[in-house]
């Protein structure tokens, strides 16, 4: 008895592996803690990005200045956009962890519907900015803003791809409940992608 009740644990834990992932000593499990690596080499990267675009914005000796050029109320709606893009992450995942797929499918294409109109809106920006004569070599702060802004469109770009992709996978049937902490790490680059925005937004649009 003894004997087929340790068998039967071992294989629980095995199909617990299986399903989840391996387990670290954090807790959790060698993708989630890989990403959480990913993630804190990209705070690096932004954080160069930001404090390279702080030193030379007030440095623009041609070219339209950040005061001439910004609308603030058109990318204030931009960011909005982008931010309730979180809300409809959150609900794709709730939806896959209770087994909803028709639901999950529902919010993950919003989610990305939202990201497409925040790219289009800053591919709208950028348009406009350069017909008023700001390009990345027009100055410091056109080569400065057109990097730090341009690297978080192609992250915000990235993370669209990696949520049709599950639009896919769910549609194929492959995306089931066991693996939402697939949904969990797409979700977890989406939100940071949207917390760095608020940051540039912050100090590029507001901070004068």
């Amino acid at each position: 008895m003894a004997s087929s009740t340790e068998e039967i644990t071992h294989d629980a834990a095995g199909l617990h592996g299986d399903t989840h992932g391996h387990v670290t000593t954090t807790g959790i499990s060698n993708e989630k803690l890989g990403m959480w690596a990913f993630l804190g080499s990209e705070c690096l990267l932004f954080g160069a990005l930001i404090s390279t675009y702080l030193l030379y914005k007030g440095r623009s000796i041609s070219g339209p200045t950040p005061e001439e050029i910004f609308d603030i109320p058109y990318t204030s709606v931009s960011s909005f956009v982008l931010l309730m893009s979180s809300l409809t992450m959150v609900l794709a995942l709730a939806a896959i962890q209770r087994g909803d797929d028709r639901r999950l499918r529902l919010w993950l294409l919003a989610t990305a519907l939202l990201g497409s109109s925040f790219i289009a809106g800053q591919v709208y920006e950028f348009t406009a900015f350069y017909r008023e004569g700001l390009s990345l070599t027009t100055s410091l702060f056109g080569s400065s803003f057109f990097t730090l802004t341009g690297f978080h469109g192609a992250h915000v770009t990235l993370g669209i791809v990696m949520l049709l992709s599950l639009f896919g996978m769910s549609l194929r049937g492959t995306l089931t409940q066991s693996r939402s902490e697939v949904v969990e790490l797409v979700g977890l680059y989406w939100h940071f992608v949207d917390v760095v925005w608020i940051v540039i937004f912050t100090v590029v649009y507001l901070i004068p």
